[in-house]
């Protein structure tokens, strides 16, 4: 008889315990961006619904903004830094392929030897990785997993680009993850559309700009990151009401139920869109963090839940629906308990 090879299990709930967000101190409207792309605010607000956003310093980088984030979901989850056993960093702007953020993040906040890793999945990336860290907690594998969300998308845009200019901007957001007496995260419905892969991506791999570099030396142009967005606009208005009522279903919920709604922050019209197409209560609050911040992939989520009840729009401990979806295309919709911040 062959050995047999123990089990484990962990906490029969989670929840959000804590929420922290790092917000660039560099505010910038959209004349400042509307110049290179022969654009004006007006045409801005009316495609996008945004007003300003903010660009982060050379000295706010992917490391320090997660780290101001992460101490703030420490202090209002109420736990010590050392018992995170684990951090996960959903990002698509950390420009080394190799090693990960996360590792870096950790021993940043004095968590070395814990398990750190980052996911890609454009800006659906923050609601996967609350997805992965509530399932290890439920698993055993950690007991308090750090989950964050961050980006400097001003990186990777091309100024020029009217498709991403005006669009994209910079923060970080995290939550920590933990064992609750009662259900704070629901059951994830996510997937991807690999047909879409088009619709949001890098314009060239880094082997093309190399080769170019040999053949055209300084005037070769470095990979930007570019959008359809009309495409995207498209598949998000079509697709995403089922996933919606798909999270809200498997949480044994109705949308009556729900106090908020934090879609991605990824246009002002699919916001609009997607509660008209929903019919949420009006006591539901409507995050709209876009006009203030942009659009900021990963971080947009947890960005957007802070400012909600830092306006009293909703408070910790309402039950909202979580939405994100983008590159890849992927997407994924949860609906949470939503988690003390600190103010």
């Amino acid at each position: 008889m062959s050995a047999r090879i123990a089990s484990i299990s962990g906490a029969e709930h989670t929840t959000m315990l804590g929420l922290g967000v790092y917000r660039p101190a560099r505010v910038v409207t959209n004349d400042e961006v509307a110049g290179p792309i022969e654009s004006s605010d007006e045409w801005i607000r009316t495609r996008s619904g945004i007003r300003t956003r903010r660009f982060a310093s050379e000295d706010e980088t992917i490391i320090s903004m997660s780290a101001a984030a992460a101490r703030d979901a420490i202090e209002s989850a109420e736990i010590e830094a050392n018992q995170i056993d684990c951090v996960i960093v959903a990002t698509s702007t950390w420009l080394l392929l190799t090693p990960a953020a996360a590792p870096q993040i950790a021993t940043e906040l004095g968590l070395n030897g814990v398990a750190a890793f980052d996911i890609s999945a454009g800006c659906a990336g923050f609601c996967h990785a609350l997805a992965v860290a509530s399932d290890l907690v439920k698993g055993g594998t950690a007991r308090h997993v750090l989950v964050i969300g961050v980006e400097r998308l001003t990186d990777t845009i091309d100024p020029k680009d009217r498709s991403t200019a005006f669009l994209f901007a910079d923060g970080a957001g995290a939550v920590v993850v933990g064992p609750s007496e009662e259900p704070g995260v629901g059951p994830t419905v996510w997937g991807s559309d690999g047909t879409q892969h088009h619709a949001i991506r890098q314009d060239k791999d880094w082997m093309q700009f190399f080769a170019e570099i040999d053949e055209k030396g300084t005037a070769a142009v470095r990979p930007y990151l570019t959008m359809e967005g009309t495409a995207v606009f498209r598949w998000a208005a079509h697709s995403l009401e089922k996933v919606c009522r798909q999270a809200i279903e498997r949480a044994g919920l109705t949308t009556d139920d729900l106090d908020a709604m934090v879609p991605h922050q990824a246009n002002g019209r699919i916001i609009e869109i997607m509660a008209r197409v929903l019919k949420l209560p009006e006591r539901c609050a409507l995050a709209n963090d876009i006009e203030e911040t942009g659009n900021t992939s990963a971080a947009s989520v947890p960005l957007a839940m802070e400012a909600m009840m830092r306006k009293g729009d909703a408070k910790p401990g309402g039950t909202a629906l979580l939405i994100a979806f983008g590159a890849g295309l992927s997407y994924a919709a949860q609906v949470v308990t939503l988690p003390n911040f600190k103010q």
